[in-house]
């Protein structure tokens, strides 16, 4: 399941840590801090590596038993807060 464009993070963009199913990040732009919980911390770590929306939303359906529905909308709102910041790779 890898329909569509790459998504990742934007190398030099944001420094980050997981910690307890969590992600703790610095956005090194704005020097904003990003607290990202096990939902978002399940995509985040996928974008880090390199994803598709497609494969983000499977992701959430194994990890979260949501509709397909659910977890495109969920995908969907995070990339797109991710994308506004500047965080992703364009």
């Amino acid at each position: 399941m890898s329909e569509g464009p790459t998504i990742r993070l934007r190398p030099g963009a944001v420094s980050w840590r997981e910690a307890d199913g969590e992600v703790i990040a610095l956005d090194l732009g704005t020097s904003d801090y990003l607290g990202v919980n096990a939902t978002g911390a399940a995509l985040w770590t996928r974008i880090a590596e390199g994803s598709t929306e497609a494969e983000l939303v499977g992701v959430l359906q194994a990890q979260f038993d949501v509709s397909a529905d659910r977890a495109a909308a969920d995908v969907a709102a995070f990339v797109g807060d991710l994308r506004t910041r500047g965080l992703l790779e364009t």
